[in-house]
């Protein structure tokens, strides 16, 4: 009984030492995460109308505070309260805060307190959006869906068109590789912003109070059409395709583009930047290709005269999806009254009248002025199947083929 009561004397007096050792850091890691936060970061009301957020904390403060909250812009709603008292005898904190919308447009709501203390108010704060009508807002994610939509099914008449024809003569392969190059560019910043942890907390450290740009339909579309060119680059392969080759131009091009690629991870992989650079590097040749990738097709369709071949299906989708998103920006932008986001900073809006200004060229070469086109135009160093039809004896009976079908009849 003795032995056993020597030996635990030790492990008593070590559990002591550890227990008053530990405790003070105990204490002061609870004090230094102590924090109040908020019941949603985001919020939206109408012009005239409440909404309501409860500033929150599930462990009671080390002494009392007085809070006060800050609007970013103070015409554009009203709080109450916009202080408030936080007593440390209280076992839980919940403040209800009402917003009135006053006028239409964005503001973030912060907060100071007194004792100033900057770990306690870290999370407290709310991004609140002040619109006029409530329609509107219905109408822009109606408009979103549409052409999301419009833009996912883009792809698909082209690569019918190809399959009817079993030929990709009248595609322009540069079109097609700068795509390609363009999409999995997009799905690398995507993906990387969306699912890898990493570089979330790049952009969270970089942007505290941002919110994350990309959302799982960015990842599934981008995805998607990546998944789409390749099975259209199949087809250039398993198709007659005549002697269309990517051409140098655009050859040169994706070797600059490869070129700024590699050095941009290998500045990323040697900590020289940020892996969310990278991504943003990225973005800024897919938007590049964005830019001049329907040009080779045009001008192939200009030499030709003739658009048989290219589907007018996927421009007419293209066309919608563009005009609606274009649409969608300026109804926000008036919901808003959030004009800066189209005229401040027009390289989104930039971008998308780009490409409807080119639907809208290819429509008038479709429609207009190659609308008598015959199937399969001389294109530099391919037959003339046309011709080579027409030079048979008057006897012969061939078998019809696509080549003297009706040209409206292959065009998706």
């Amino acid at each position: 009984m003795q032995q056993h009561s020597s030996g635990l004397r030790p492990t008593l007096l070590f559990s002591f030492i550890l227990t008053f050792s530990v405790l003070p850091y105990t204490f002061a890691q609870t004090v230094a995460t102590q924090r109040l936060t908020v019941s949603t970061h985001d919020l939206t009301v109408l012009v005239n109308k409440t909404k309501e957020f409860v500033v929150h904390s599930n462990e009671p403060l080390d002494e009392d505070h007085k809070i006060t909250l800050i609007r970013q812009h103070e015409n554009l709603v009203q709080l109450e309260p916009i202080e408030f008292d936080l007593s440390a005898s209280s076992p839980q904190i919940d403040q209800t805060i009402t917003v009135v919308g006053l006028h239409p447009g964005h503001l973030e709501i912060t907060a100071v307190s007194v004792p100033n203390k900057t770990s306690l108010i870290a999370d407290l704060f709310v991004r609140v959006t002040v619109a006029n009508s409530e329609a509107i807002i219905y109408t822009s994610l109606i408009f979103g869906w549409i052409y999301f939509v419009a833009w996912s099914i883009s792809f698909y008449p082209q690569i019918y068109i190809n399959f009817k024809r079993k030929s990709v003569v009248g595609l322009n392969f540069d079109f097609v590789i700068l795509n390609i190059v363009g999409f999995t560019l997009y799905s690398i910043f995507n993906c990387g912003l969306y699912w890898i942890p990493e570089i979330q907390a790049e952009y969270a450290n970089r942007y505290p109070r941002g919110v994350n740009p990309v959302m799982l339909n960015d990842v599934v579309f981008s995805l998607h059409a990546m998944a789409a060119t390749l099975i259209t680059i199949y087809q250039c392969y398993a198709y007659e395709r005549g002697e269309q080759r990517v051409s140098k131009t655009a050859s040169g091009l994706l070797g600059i583009f490869a070129l700024f690629i590699i050095i941009s991870v290998g500045l990323a992989a040697g900590s020289v930047i940020h892996w969310l650079d990278f991504l943003y590097y990225c973005s800024y040749v897919k938007l590049t290709i964005t830019i001049i990738k329907y040009v080779p097709q045009a001008l192939m369709n200009y030499r030709r005269k003739s658009t048989v071949g290219w589907s007018i299906g996927n421009i007419l989708l293209d066309f919608t999806g563009g005009t609606l998103s274009m649409l969608q920006m300026i109804l926000n932008a008036y919901n808003y009254d959030d004009w800066v986001s189209i005229f401040g900073d027009p390289t989104k809006f930039g971008l998308g009248l780009f490409s409807v200004l080119f639907d809208i060229f290819f429509m008038l070469q479709h429609y207009v002025f190659y609308r008598n086109a015959q199937p399969y135009d001389v294109l530099p160093g391919v037959d003339n199947l046309r011709n080579d039809y027409n030079n048979l004896a008057p006897n012969s009976n061939p078998e019809p083929t696509t080549q003297n079908r009706d040209p409206n009849s292959v065009i998706a």
